[in-house]
């Protein structure tokens, strides 16, 4: 369930700003969002794991909670970032 090195790697490379950009908002969210998509899935096959419900909606917070600063602090980064994840508002 949990993404690896190299997945993170791959996604980090795509949505960083520079060259040593590693933790910013953008890419905590694409990270959360990763995470969330393949928690979702195993949530299907076993719909009675009540931990990892609990864990995927305390995921679901967290990235609510960047997306809003993002869109507070800049509004430009923030609309291409959920076009480009797929996002809703």
């Amino acid at each position: 369930m949990m993404l690896n090195t190299k997945q993170k790697s791959k996604i980090i490379e795509k949505h960083r700003s520079h060259a040593t950009d590693s933790g910013s908002a953008e890419i905590q969210i694409a990270i959360l969002s990763e995470e969330i998509r393949r928690l979702a899935l195993h949530l299907k096959k076993h719909a009675k794991d009540n931990h990892s419900r609990r864990g995927l909606l305390g995921m679901v917070a967290r990235r609510r909670k960047l997306l809003d600063y993002l869109a507070r602090t800049n509004a430009r980064k923030y609309n291409n970032l959920v076009k480009k994840l797929g996002l809703k508002k």
